[in-house]
């Protein structure tokens, strides 16, 4: 019998994992190495219900916000973004989350009943689109399901409050997740019904769209799941009362509706986990403390098995909800192939039971969660741990990871870095979704499939050898272009090499890797040179005759006048982490800046190092812009190895072995280890939050024999406007870093769009 403590020791594991010796079942720290080519598991055929899907390779529902139209039909940009993926030869493509609870559930609808989400409710205008969208990837070989979701309930977005005057929604008496002093009262039994009957007609028209199948969103804490776990379903009457007949409910009705050969896909987690992440403080923590009579496994594994008699064929499963948001969106720092232990459970209950599903077959298992490596993906599903593998973000990396895995091109596979802005934090910002390293993912319907040819090749110089430049010259040279790549140091890289240093950065350290071996393949080629140990000037510039000077070299280091700097050993994060020997004999160590850069190197050093480590930061969060999941992780793992988090806190000067600080100590200064709750965009107003008292302060001092600067690049403007100056080619472009400060995200977004307009 499968127990929770299960679940205990992978929690404990996620945070520990970077000081196992050797590795898991699946490998933790990811390569992208082709040693079990060729990839005879993940490229076999499977059944589900009476369909047969031609690979084991599911695109994972990467919510489509912002890609539809505002009447909820599918877009252009939403078809060419799956078109893409289809013709890169994954097998089995979901869409994001379609709420089927407008007019029900105030938080999935925009004033002027308006949507954010694409729709398949509305009216008959929005079927064209998905008829487009199921013929488009059926043109390829392709399955599409369509992904539904009774709602959002307490993890929507509670502006409806304003906006609409009526407060969100849940099984019960629930805080809202962003705003815990929102309540979302509960659905009635009415309500709920009328959700029922508009998924079966849902199913019916997206049967009658042509598309392949309906996925049931019952997990991460959305209403379905709220309604079918008891951490959040209290209800003491009424049918729904039962944590488990609203799901079945569901099922039974999609099933009336669409036959008994309509495949039916349902995402489940295991566990939400909350009581194994935050153990005793789930009592403390007033938004969580209603939370802790969660669904057991074996509970789980029941209401699955009940879910299939009422038929389902199919499960994607995994851990975790909002309030632990690193589990179901597993950031950077997650070990690859993390809850490959919790679909091995299912797998293995499934056996053990001989269930089938109604269709007399075996219902697959879908494992998820960092399996954008070849080499893992296919060892899972030899050693049955699953059946398939979900990959979302690998496949918004490179659409064409399943095409370049099956021919045994791995190194030409574009890795996903794990850092979730493009993806998820671009369309919490507003936008919609995009990637890191893929400035074409999001735009298939704007950017052409291949760079188009110049009719007027160029000379061109480009100035850094980091992720802009690099993506620059790569790009620019398939347009025909003749390109320099300068680079003042003795390797290519740039910010990312630092950036790389610690285990938990094996993402990105398969990125640095994939960019040199693309810069190699130019150098075979007619038109590239590359130049290293070579610093570039305005006067050398000038004598090359370059037509075009594009200039991406990176930051300078941020160091401000503190008072007493000399009187202890400092460094910059990003040398240190390149040169892990300047620590000497360091025991106590001060990091001055809470950022991302600062916390991966507090996080190195307590877990790699053993180091006593403290942090200090102005704001009043750390990490403050870096995606939820990715600065939850770390938060939450570096207070398990009790690192010191002072926010709100602002050096003052520097001491012998010691660093002097003024912390705000009022009531308003937010927990900084607080991981329960998001910090809201800052054009959205919190009326909730408490204020800080900028009278009440308290001088501390730090004891440190090293201190570490992590404040953060400022761009280096000074070569771009010399060369401006003097005239030092035709046209001079200023990318990345040296024109503002950023991430791989800019710099590879307008490396791309510069090359292509060139």
């Amino acid at each position: 019998m499968h127990t929770d403590s299960q679940i205990q020791k992978l929690i404990d594991g996620y945070g520990s994992w970077v000081q196992q010796e050797g590795e898991n079942k699946a490998g933790s720290s990811g390569g992208m190495t082709k040693n079990l080519f060729p990839y005879s598991a993940i490229f076999s055929p499977i059944q589900i219900n009476r369909t047969t899907v031609k690979n084991r390779v599911v695109m994972a529902p990467m919510g489509n916000l912002d890609m539809a139209e505002e009447t909820g039909r599918p877009s252009s940009k939403m078809l060419e973004y799956f078109f893409a993926r289809a013709k890169g030869g994954c097998g089995l493509l979901t869409t994001g989350l379609i709420p089927i609870s407008h007019g029900v559930d105030p938080t999935v609808t925009e004033p002027d009943k308006l949507s954010t989400f694409p729709r398949i409710d509305r009216t008959r205008t929005v079927m064209a689109g998905w008829r487009d969208l199921a013929q488009g990837v059926h043109a390829f070989g392709s399955q599409v399901y369509v992904q539904l979701t009774p709602g959002l309930g307490r993890v929507g977005p509670p502006m409806c409050v304003l906006t609409q005057m009526k407060f969100p929604k849940s099984a019960s008496l629930n805080p809202n997740f962003y705003l815990p002093g929102v309540p979302c009262f509960p659905l009635t039994d009415a309500q709920l019904d009328k959700i029922v009957k508009n998924c079966g007609q849902a199913a019916a028209d997206a049967k009658a769209c042509l598309l392949d199948g309906v996925y049931l969103h019952g997990h991460e804490g959305y209403l379905l799941e709220q309604m079918t776990n008891r951490a959040f379903n209290r209800r003491k009457l009424g049918k729904y009362a039962d944590p488990q007949r609203f799901g079945i409910e569901l099922v039974k009705s999609i099933r009336k509706r669409a036959g008994d050969r309509y495949p039916i896909m349902y995402r489940i987690d295991l566990s939400l986990a909350l009581n194994e992440t935050y153990g005793a403080d789930m009592k403390k923590i007033k938004s969580l403390k209603k939370f802790t009579n969660g669904r057991s496994i074996r509970e789980t594994l029941n209401y699955m098995e009940n879910l299939i008699k009422a038929g389902v064929d199919i499960f994607d499963v995994d851990l975790g909800c909002y309030d632990n948001w690193w589990l179901p969106h597993p950031p950077a720092s997650m070990p690859a192939g993390c809850f490959l232990e919790v679909s091995e459970i299912v797998k293995k209950h499934f056996k053990e039971k001989g269930i089938l599903s109604n269709a007399g077959v075996p219902v697959p298992v879908v494992a998820v969660g960092k399996l954008g490596y070849p080499d893992i993906a296919e060892k899972a599903l030899r050693d049955g741990m699953c059946d398939m593998v979900m990959l979302g973000r690998p496949l918004l990396a490179d659409e064409n990871w399943c095409n370049k895995a099956y021919a045994g091109d791995v190194e030409s596979i574009r890795p996903c870095i794990g850092c979730q802005e493009g993806c998820i934090n671009e369309f919490i910002e507003g936008g919609h979704p995009q990637c890191a390293v893929n400035a074409r993912t999001g735009f298939e319907d704007v950017f052409p499939l291949h760079m188009p040819k110049t009719d007027a090749p160029k000379k061109i110089g480009v100035i850094g050898g980091g992720p802009g430049g690099i993506v620059f010259a790569l790009n620019a040279l398939e347009r025909g272009h003749r390109v320099d790549l300068i680079e003042a140091s003795d390797k290519l890289g740039g910010r990312i090499i630092p950036g790389s240093a610690p285990k938990i950065k094996y993402d990105i350290r398969n990125y640095l890797d994939y960019l040199r071996a693309a810069v190699q393949k130019a150098e075979k080629k007619e038109g590239f040179k590359l130049l290293l140990n070579r610093k570039a000037s305005a006067e050398w510039i000038k004598k090359q005759n370059y037509d075009t000077v594009v200039c991406a070299y990176g930051t300078t280091d941020v160091v401000p006048p503190f008072e007493g700097f000399n009187s202890v050993k400092s460094v910059q994060a990003v040398d240190l982490l390149v040169k892990p020997e300047l620590l000497g004999d360091a025991k106590k160590i001060v990091i001055v800046g809470g950022g991302v850069v600062g916390c991966e190197t507090a996080y190195w050093l307590a877990y790699e190092h053993g180091k006593s480590v403290s942090v200090v930061e102005m704001l009043p969060h750390m990490m403050q812009g870096a995606c939820t999941a990715n600065r939850g992780h770390l938060l939450h793992y570096m207070k398990e190895k009790n690192v010191s988090l002072y926010n709100c806190a602002k050096v003052v000067s520097f001491g012998k072995n010691c660093v002097n600080i003024i912390k705000n100590v009022s009531a308003g200064v937010p927990d900084p280890f607080n991981t329960w709750e998001p910090i809201l965009p800052p054009n959205i107003d919190n009326p909730f939050a408490k204020k800080i008292d900028e009278r009440k302060t308290k001088d501390m001092s730090l004891e440190a024999d090293l201190v570490i600067l992590a404040l953060g690049g400022k761009a280096d403007h000074s070569l771009f406007f010399e060369l401006q100056k003097e005239c030092a080619a035709k046209e001079i472009y200023n990318i990345g870093d040296s024109y503002a400060a950023g991430r791989v995200l800019e710099a590879a977004r307008a490396a791309y769009r510069l090359a292509l307009r060139i």
